[in-house]
């Protein structure tokens, strides 16, 4: 298998050449990266291009990583003794099988999205390590060893709100996704709007990258963030000279609750306009 990107998903080399690389390791790959620079959609786009399914975990501050091996339903095996149900006899009717239990069962390989796993408890993937590095892992309650099948295509995204433990970080393959240059940008934009004026792409592209070069911004406008001012943009047929380097010292992009996503940069940016106005 060698994962070369798809029509719908822009790989730089870097990427791909980290891609292949785990999965001829056999490792899992750790993604990082500014939100919104494609990391989830990355297993996506893997899964469609290899044609294998995929399985996502989507990771919270709640999650805990018994979660996504099994959990034993215990409240409904008692329910259902008190009702005299026949099935609590068997105590695998109330095994719930977590996600990576499913990918471990899958005939075929699998890709294995773990998405924001920094999102956890700071012990969530050292609770991982043993079943990720083995591929297998033990049911106490049915005395079963469940072992993959075939091995998963383990995909691993963070965005960094939480350091990662040195020994999980040892048995990954570590890629970190670059923000796009504005050639890959461009190639991007195309894949989603092959029909867009290149006029608008030019003058939009220089006012989103004049924007993320603002010093002192809280959260800086993203990959996804562009796509969805774009889209905007046409469907309010807005001029391509309004966004053109010298109306944009005078006043912030129009349409900006698409790229701004707190007041705190909103006022950045009504601010130096302002400056650059009273020097004018």
């Amino acid at each position: 298998m060698n994962f070369t990107g798809t029509q719908d998903y822009i790989a730089t080399d870097e990427l791909q050449l980290a891609v292949n690389a785990s999965i001829k390791l056999e490792k899992p790959l750790l993604i990082k990266g500014e939100p919104g620079t494609g990391k989830t959609m990355l297993a996506e786009q893997i899964a469609g291009a290899l044609g294998i399914p995929l399985i996502q975990w989507h990771i919270k501050s709640t999650t805990k990583a018994q979660q996504g091996l099994y959990e034993y339903d215990a409240v409904s095996r008692l329910r259902d003794s008190q009702l005299g149900d026949e099935k609590v006899k068997d105590i695998s009717n109330y095994i719930i099988r977590g996600k990576i239990w499913e990918a471990f069962a899958s005939e075929e390989q699998c890709v294995l999205l773990i998405d924001e796993i920094d999102k956890a408890d700071i012990e969530f993937p050292n609770d991982l390590l043993l079943e990720l590095d083995k591929m297998e892992f033990f049911v106490y309650e049915t005395k079963e060893l469940i072992k993959a099948a075939k091995r998963p295509i383990i995909i691993i995204t963070s965005n960094n709100e939480k350091e990662l433990p040195d020994a999980f970080l040892r048995r990954c393959f570590f890629h970190y996704i670059e923000f796009p240059s504005e050639q890959t940008m461009e190639k991007i934009v195309s894949v989603h709007y092959p029909n867009i004026k290149k006029q608008l792409v030019r003058e939009a592209m220089d006012a989103f990258f004049d924007v993320r070069k603002i010093p002192g911004l809280k959260k800086k406008p993203s990959t996804s963030e562009l796509i969805d001012w774009l889209k905007l943009l046409m469907a309010d047929d807005i001029p391509d000279d309004i966004l053109k380097d010298k109306n944009l010292k005078n006043s912030i992009p129009p349409l900006y609750g698409a790229l701004l996503k707190n007041e705190q940069d909103v006022h950045l940016l009504e601010k130096l306009a302002f400056m650059h106005r009273a020097k004018s």
